[in-house]
């Protein structure tokens, strides 16, 4: 495999630090060019100096003269600012493939950046796909830039698919069920933010976890495998598999089934993703069968679970209704996160904003862009009035 030249975006949060976690075990297959990140300045100054990397961005304007001293030493270049990351998705030739592992809507800008530029993506950040799936895949196919999936589950159905040539059936999207399978919905609204953080099988940053745990991520999964693999929301079923052994399956026409395995580790997809197509090499550890003991399935409950059903629905309705219901969700999240609102609080303001947010059949970006203010605009108001 050729040496490629990569960049992070998102470099201190979970997927990136296991990103990194990759390279360093095959130094000689990848050669750091950028990383970034929102606040986190000290984790990657040490980043930065460890994978000699050609250039760093701090998001936080304020951190720029903490960066830029601790590396300016070593010959990186420091930039500061969203738009020094969106600027370097554009102009930077040097860059072969993107892992694109930004939090939230705020990754959708230097996304299309990259894509725009012909840069292979490899997509992690759930929310450019949720909110402007139909502008992220058109400019792709444009531009002729591989999306290639990060998310285990997205990374499963992409894995089952090489060398198929028949139509999909169905799409069985696996899921844990979060920390809250088993608690009764009546308690529910004392769920407090330590126990929405604490995922029992994966190890993801707080945000995605307490989406985890409201089944909000199993529906932005759903309306991400539209996109990425060109079926309709009726093709797909959610199936809860507490053991996350089996990461997703495809069926086909003549009833065949396949699924992708292995132990939870999130550095398996994205290694696969960035070494895609050749599978290299991972010290992870292995499946062993004689102790899995058995696998259980069952239907997911949408009535304690509602976030499920509004990803349904967003999509079906489609337009920027997707964009309406991330916007809500991140606001109210963030909201749950500082202990603003209860923890049942959180679909109830989603709800309430794809109710009343202005919908629009057909928008362009700067509409997208345009509903995700005045969502978070209107979410926050909601908020600010139930206190």
């Amino acid at each position: 495999m050729e040496k490629r030249k990569i960049a992070i975006l998102g470099s201190t949060g979970s997927i990136g630090i296991q990103a990194l976690d990759v390279v360093r075990e095959h130094r000689d297959l990848f050669d750091v060019q950028l990383l970034t990140a929102g606040s986190n300045s000290s984790l990657l100054i040490r980043q930065a100096i460890e994978f000699d990397a050609a250039c760093a961005i701090i998001a936080d304007d304020s951190l720029y003269d903490e960066v830029y001293e601790a590396l300016n030493p070593h010959g990186i270049n420091v930039f500061a600012g969203m738009s020094s990351i969106i600027d370097a998705m554009s102009t930077s030739d040097n860059i072969d493939m993107v892992l694109s592992a930004m939090v939230g809507f705020r990754g959708l800008e230097p996304t299309l950046a990259a894509l725009r530029s012909g840069k292979a993506v490899a997509i992690a950040n759930k929310e450019p796909l949720v909110a402007a799936g139909k502008i992220v895949m058109q400019t792709a196919r444009e531009h002729n830039a591989p999306v290639l999936p990060v998310d285990s589950e997205h990374s499963a159905i992409f894995q089952a698919l090489q060398g198929e040539h028949s139509p999909i059936e169905r799409i069985f999207l696996t899921a844990s069920g979060g920390p809250f399978l088993r608690t009764p919905a009546s308690e529910l609204a004392q769920v407090t933010v330590a126990e929405a953080t604490n995922h029992p099988r994966w190890k993801m940053g707080r945000k995605i976890t307490v989406d985890s745990s409201t089944l909000m991520n199993k529906g932005f999964e759903m309306i991400e495998a539209c996109w990425l693999f060109g079926v309709d929301i009726s093709q797909i079923t959610v199936v809860i598999h507490p053991q996350s052994v089996i990461h997703s399956m495809v069926s086909f026409q003549d009833g065949a089934v396949m699924a992708q395995m292995s132990t939870p580790d999130m550095r398996l997809p994205i290694q696969y993703a960035l070494t895609y197509p050749a599978r290299m090499p991972l010290d992870i550890p292995r499946l062993d069968f004689y102790r899995l003991g058995g696998f259980t399935f069952s239907e997911p409950d949408t009535a304690k679970f509602p976030c499920l059903g509004f990803a349904v629905e967003a999509m079906r309705k489609g337009g920027n209704m997707p964009c309406i219901m991330n916007a809500a969700n991140e606001v109210a999240v963030d909201a749950f996160l500082n202990e603003r609102i209860r923890f049942t609080d959180i679909p109830a303001v989603i709800s309430r904003c794809m109710e009343k947010c202005s919908f629009v059949k057909d928008p362009d970006l700067d509409g997208i862009l345009e509903t995700d203010r005045l969502t978070r605009e209107f979410a926050s108001n909601l908020i600010a009035k139930n206190k």
